[in-house]
This record gives structure tokens, C-alpha cells and sequence, in this order.
């Protein structure tokens, strides 16, 4: 059984997979980290943890302190191509981890034209072709963090407990519905630049996706965490590689 760990800005995300289907699932913030090492502890015939960081060499080692001893810890990177997908990155070390990992997920979650959305702290949208090969995308500032800068960096624009409205006449509204367009604008506009066949999809996961996910005009589905399903390909793929 592996243990996968997707540490991202503001929490940490894990699962414990056996290799055919999820056992458990969970999040917990790092200051609050009790509950998730009691119950990888009591996890039995755990082999190894995979995971993904973004958070810091500090995040890092606060989970990894809470791991059983002696299991073998291994920290997932991006590399010209795996479990499928073909890295198109000019540097392919340069791709976020999480990154890497929610394609490889999105890669054996639907093998058509794909959009990958995470849509978290920051919101990251991706091409991901048919053929498996990534073909760039964007990292723009997610749904809250648009929210906030307006509120520290604007003398007059509160942080805004609004709706979305198409025709906002409120300050309050005109600000979250300004945020949501943005989000919606920039997927929807590389969502036409995959290839025009019946099968294109966008896959959308993240915090912020609840949040988005009503005013999308394009064919998607929202997914709970494209970066463990890929770390669950990944363990998979070195533990064949290890037998």
C-alpha cells in the first residue's frame, strides 16, 4: 500500500491507495497535523509514501516527521515523460511538481483532448493532447488571492462578500463577479485552442472549483484531486519498475 502526500500552499492533501482503488483520503492544515498521522499509523502493509511539494522545505519536514518510521519517503519531480504523458515543457524540470502530477492524473482520468484545471491558491489551466503530450498552459492567481489583492492593494475595494451577477451593480458584486469572469475567461479561451473533436473535456479540481464550476460554459467535470490520482500512477509505475 502506498501513502501519497500532496503538499500544496495551504494544506496538505493525502491518500492511502493499494494499488487498485483508494483506501482513504483526507487534508489537514500543518499546524494540525495529529489526526493525519494517526491515521497513516495505523495504516498496515504501508510500503512507501510518494509525494509532491510546493509548500517548502518547511512543510516538508513537519509531514515528513509525522510519517511511521522507516517508510521510505520519495518526492515526485517532472521528467521529459511518464505514466503516459509526454513533458513539452522547454525545461521539463521546471514544471511544478503538482503539476506534473494532476496531468498524470488527468492523462488515465480521460484519455480524449483535456483541459486540466486546479484551481487553488493559484489556478493553473493546462493542454494535455489526446496523444498524451503536454502542451503548455497557464498559472494565474486563484479565485481568493485575486480577491484579496484588491482588498490590501486598493484604498477603496474591501474584500468583497458578493455574488456573481452578469450585470453586477454593487461594488461587492462588481468584485467577485470581476474575479470569477477572469478565472472563467481563461479557461474557457484555451479550452478552444484543444483540438475540436466530441471528446474534449475539462477536468476541474481545487478549492475554488465549487466556485466556478456553475458558470462554465464548456464541457467538464469536477474532479477531488488530479495530483493523488497521479501519484497513484506513479507509485504504481516504481513499484513495477522495482519488482
Amino acid at each position: 500500500m502506498n501513502l501519497l502526500l500532496d503538499l500544496g500552499n495551504t494544506r496538505l492533501k493525502w491518500g492511502l491507495h493499494d494499488g487498485a482503488a483508494w483506501l482513504e483520503r483526507g487534508a489537514a492544515d500543518y499546524d494540525r497535523l495529529d489526526g493525519f498521522a494517526e491515521r497513516v499509523g495505523a495504516a498496515s502493509g504501508l510500503v512507501r509514501a510518494v509525494g509532491t511539494n510546493v509548500a517548502g522545505r518547511a512543510a516538508a519536514a513537519t509531514v515528513a516527521a509525522r510519517l511511521p518510521t522507516g517508510l521510505p519517503l520519495e518526492w515526485s519531480r517532472p521528467s521529459r515523460a511518464q505514466c503516459g504523458v509526454h513533458n513539452g515543457y522547454l525545461d521539463e524540470k521546471q514544471l511544478g511538481a503538482d503539476r506534473w502530477a494532476a496531468l498524470i492524473g488527468a492523462r488515465h482520468a480521460h484519455a480524449g483532448e483535456t483541459l486540466v484545471v486546479m484551481a487553488g491558491t493559484a489556478t493553473t489551466v493546462d493542454l494535455l493532447g489526446a496523444d498524451g503530450r503536454f502542451r503548455g498552459g497557464l498559472i494565474l492567481p486563484g479565485l481568493g488571492l485575486m480577491r484579496r489583492s484588491l482588498a490590501r492593494d486598493t484604498a477603496d475595494l474591501p474584500f468583497a462578500d458578493g455574488a456573481y451577477e452578469a450585470f453586477p451593480r454593487r461594488t461587492e458584486d462588481a468584485i467577485v463577479s470581476g474575479c470569477l469572469e477572469a478565472q472563467i475567461g481563461a479557461i474557457e479561451r484555451l479550452f478552444a485552442r484543444l483540438e475540436a473533436d466530441a471528446e474534449r473535456l475539462c477536468l476541474l479540481g481545487g478549492g475554488a472549483a465549487p466556485a466556478i464550476a456553475p458558470w462554465l460554459s464548456i464541457p467538464f467535470r469536477q474532479v477531488d484531486n488530479l495530483v493523488l490520482d497521479g501519484l497513484a500512477q506513479i507509485a504504481a509505475e516504481r513499484a513495477n519498475i522495482s519488482t
